[in-house]
């Protein structure tokens, strides 16, 4: 059964969207449009529910966006908490939080994308690229900690190294495709975040 937009009387399905769900079409047309030339008329258009539905899960798009960071933000800082990044000698540390964070990437493909398109125009974004940096930061610290154990090429800068391997593993949201991923040929998300690893680190082990 069929409501009307209180806006423009376009037919639209009952409110059946949970929190999630919205989120993940917000998400998509985000990634589509771009965040600055989304609206919620693009959202609510996407979604089929009205307007007031969607702000009676959100206060506007501006918190989709920071719910939708957070979540591609909680996968990278949670794989900074995980045995394998914490435990062993910093190179065996840095080589997988470089396959984990190839593998959160892919498995939070949409939000993540999202996350690396911010450019600081809202208080939400500049929180996001904070954060980013932080992530990255952590990171270089594994580095510079790996070449002073000796195990890492000491003539490589661990600042350029690391924009460098950050730069690889981003490329991913580029060409990488859930859908096709491990058919006809194509590489399943395990087989890419193990090439990431091989490449990055065949030029920086000693």
């Amino acid at each position: 059964m069929e409501n009307l937009d209180s806006i423009g009387a376009m037919p639209v399905r009952r409110d059946t969207y949970t929190p999630d769900s919205l989120l993940s079409v917000a998400v998509r047309v985000f990634n589509e449009r771009g965040y600055d030339g989304t609206s919620m008329e693009h959202l609510s258009k996407a979604a089929g529910i009205s307007k007031s539905s969607i702000y009676h899960h959100v206060r506007g798009k501006e918190e989709l966006l920071r719910r939708a960071i957070s979540r591609a933000l909680d996968g990278l800082f949670g794989i900074l908490d995980e045995p394998g990044a914490r435990e062993g000698r910093a190179v065996e540390r840095l080589e997988y939080v470089t396959r984990r964070t190839a593998e959160v990437l892919m498995a939070e493909l949409p939000y993540v994308t999202l996350l690396l398109r911010v450019r600081g125009n809202t208080d939400t974004e500049r929180w996001a690229m904070a954060r980013r940096r932080e992530f990255d930061q952590q990171v270089a610290e594994l580095l510079r900690q790996a070449a002073a154990d000796g195990d890492l090429r000491a003539d490589v800068d661990a600042r350029l190294a690391t924009r460098l391997l950050f730069g690889m593993i981003n490329s991913i949201v580029e060409w990488y495709s859930p859908a096709r991923a491990g058919r006809n040929g194509s590489a399943s998300s395990e087989q890419v975040a193990e090439a990431v690893v091989r490449t990055a680190f065949s030029g920086l082990r000693v």
